[in-house]
């Protein structure tokens, strides 16, 4: 356990207070909620920067982090199912992708590999979309703002999608190289 691995952890803290927080909500719990969430999903950088710049990137620490980040992105999302807010089926979608990809990134036999594999660009984006839509969505925002949440829930949620297919698609082959003598006509 190193600190970027004791800053993961610590994101956990976060849930509890998130789903208490949503319980029957007001104004000013929501805006508690969305410092809470907010100051909880930015953790998430700054976990990743830490092993980076420590050189403290370890198998740990690539388990915990995307865990933490799912159960970090789906308490709100269930919170908000229960407030009617978002529809229990995206929320679905997600979760199945979720959970899918976990087990496919923590299973090295599954990916060709020994290592446990990091979050790639799609990952992170669809990540980034979670947090902005949720963030939109718990937000006590007026209700010209409702209509700019749920297209952002939507987004997060093409984005969950297609980063998933990214994920499980077979790596790129790469072309034989011409070492071999060309063969005479």
């Amino acid at each position: 356990m190193n600190l970027p691995t004791w800053i993961t952890a610590s994101r956990l803290l976060a849930v509890p207070l998130l789903l208490y927080g949503l319980h029957n909500p007001t104004t000013a719990q929501r805006w508690v909620v969305l410092v809470v969430f907010l100051v909880a999903a930015g953790t998430d950088w700054l976990d990743g920067y830490l092993a980076r710049k420590l050189n403290q990137v370890t198998e740990l620490g690539k388990f915990l982090d995307p865990l933490v980040d799912k159960l970090l992105v789906l308490a709100p999302l269930v919170a908000l199912v229960e407030l009617g807010q978002v529809p229990a089926w995206g929320v679905f979608l997600i979760l199945a992708r979720e959970l899918t990809i976990a087990g496919w990134r923590v299973n090295p036999n599954l990916q060709g590999s020994t290592e446990i594999q990091g979050a790639n660009l799609w990952g992170k984006l669809k990540t980034v979309s979670q947090i902005v839509a949720i963030a939109l969505l718990v937000a006590p925002l007026a209700e010209p703002w409702q209509l700019p949440a749920i297209a952002a829930f939507w987004v997060s949620v093409a984005l969950t999608w297609i980063s998933g297919a990214i994920y499980l698609l077979p790596p790129k082959q790469q072309p034989a190289s011409d070492t071999a003598p060309a063969a005479k006509k």
